[in-house]
């Protein structure tokens, strides 16, 4: 099949020694020059005889791929001459690459960023088709072997070589290249920012009958908002239905991202509603599009009423975590807008997490809502989440500031059953709370579990403890009787 050729032909640069190359004279019995290397003769030599012994002529294709594979690929010394052998056994006269040889060099070059090299071997295959070419189709596995270079190219913002590549495979495949080839190299254009060669990769596409897919669209209406043409993504949106090619969630995002960069937040949620109403399921990144959003305009209240309205709808993706929304209602003492939300959260069996917890329990102490904070806290015991040991020491505090030191305690058991492990803080701030209040008894305990756990370092620290209960002790009887007079 005659085609015409993108590269220029390299068959002559494969035979041209270097300047500084080391030529020795090859083994009869091999029907062509072995490679040349830039080494020692002794290292050469060591190749020669490595050759020899695992790749003996005459052999096919299926000889050399295992030889690279299995003997060449994972020997520490020579695995750097992979390219070498390759081009050497181009040279021999028996012998013709096929797509399997030229796809394990194509795709061992790309992943190991030898682009010039790559080129070369593009520019080789092109020249020297694969035998599976001689009839009248071409070899079934060429689009995939340039997909793998031009997906490599555009990875490293090598544009205008993906672009070479791409229009060499044209001349070899037959009829119209795979609408994934067109859509690797708009997202490279897009991705290096190159916004105007991607439109006209999208506008060639066109112009060739290759019907764009949903990929197409969406890398074109990313690369639109990313440059500021948010009415273009949106036209860009409308003709995408109009060619009967259905939007994804990402399309949505994409296009809710962009409304509330310009400051459409009305329009973000409305897109996000009509989302909803095609029949489309809200994503955790759909979540944190709109929640960021508004939190980012400082609109905490509305961002609550959107999360318990998803929630009614059953439309909150599972692993959505609404952490930010409650610091936020915390930070703006809305302390009973929080618990709305989660009550709407446990309604609908969403356990809240408990960094969120904490958060809320340390919002209800600093506003000095004690009460409500230990009932919150036993709520989400009774749901198996506990908070981190700061925030649950610092309501034990509280709670034995305000002489509720057995209140405490309770609590401290009930956490405990449900995974708490308290530390020598939680006993040391129980103690104390006993002591001020003259329970000994109670506070003796304490003192004992606390020895059994090794928090006592010492004997002075234990009889510092005991004293304490003891002096609490008889504070609280001569307070009694002083009373009592």
């Amino acid at each position: 099949m005659s085609s015409r050729k993108i590269f220029k032909p390299i068959t002559k640069s494969l035979q041209r020694p270097t300047k500084n190359s080391i030529i020795t004279k090859p083994p009869e019995d091999y029907p062509a020059p072995l490679p040349i290397v830039s080494l020692s003769l002794t290292t050469q030599d060591q190749l020669f005889q490595f050759l020899k012994t695992h790749l003996k002529p005459p052999f096919n294709s299926q000889h050399l791929l295992h030889f690279l594979t299995k003997k060449l690929h994972y020997h520490p010394k020579f695995t750097q001459f992979d390219l070498h052998i390759f081009q050497w056994a181009s040279k021999v006269e028996s012998f013709r690459h096929d797509h399997s040889t030229y796809e394990w060099m194509i795709r061992t070059l790309a992943v190991t960023d030898r682009f010039n090299d790559l080129h070369s071997v593009l520019e080789y295959m092109v020249s020297n088709p694969c035998p599976c070419s001689d009839g009248i189709f071409c070899c079934p596995k060429i689009e995939d072997i340039f997909k793998f270079a031009i997906n490599s190219y555009c990875r490293v913002g090598r544009l205008d070589e993906a672009l070479i590549a791409f229009d060499s495979m044209r001349t070899l495949i037959d009829g119209k290249p795979n609408v994934v080839l067109y859509n690797i190299l708009i997202n490279g254009f897009a991705k290096f920012r190159k916004h105007e060669r991607a439109l006209e990769l999208y506008g060639r596409m066109v112009k060739d009958r290759v019907k764009p897919d949903v990929y197409t669209f969406n890398t074109l209406i990313s690369s639109f908002c990313r440059n500021s043409q948010f009415q273009s993504a949106l036209e860009m949106f409308k003709e995408m239905r109009s060619k009967g090619c259905n939007p994804n969630i990402v399309s949505f995002n994409t296009l809710i991202m962009g409304f509330f960069k310009q400051k459409k937040i009305e329009e973000g949620i409305g897109m996000a509603y009509e989302m909803l109403d095609i029949g489309f399921d809200f994503s955790v990144a759909t979540c944190e599009i709109l929640i960021d959003g508004l939190l980012r305009e400082g609109r905490v209240s509305k961002a609550c009423d959107l999360l318990i309205d998803l929630l009614r709808k059953g439309a909150m993706p599972d692993g959505f975590d609404c952490l930010d929304v409650v610091e936020g209602l915390c930070k703006d003492r809305e302390l009973e807008r929080v618990l709305q939300l989660v009550d709407e959260l446990l309604a609908k069996g969403i356990p809240l997490g408990s960094i969120a917890c904490s958060t809320l329990i340390e919002g209800l102490r600093h506003a000095g809502k004690t009460a409500e904070a230990v009932t919150f806290t036993e709520r989400m015991l009774k749901e198996g989440i506990v908070a981190d040991s700061v925030t649950f020491n610092c309501l034990l505090q509280a709670l034995c500031a305000v002489g509720r030191t057995t209140d405490a305690n309770r609590l401290r058991l009930l956490a405990s059953k449900k995974g708490f492990d308290p530390d020598g803080m939680t006993y040391n701030i129980l103690v104390a709370g006993f002591s001020r209040e003259g329970k000994k008894k109670e506070g003796e305990g304490l003192v004992d579990e606390m020895l059994e756990r090794d928090f006592i370092p010492d004997l002075a620290t234990y009889n510092k403890l005991k004293d304490g209960l003891y002096i609490g002790e008889k504070s609280i009887l001569r307070q009694k009787r002083f009373k009592g007079g």
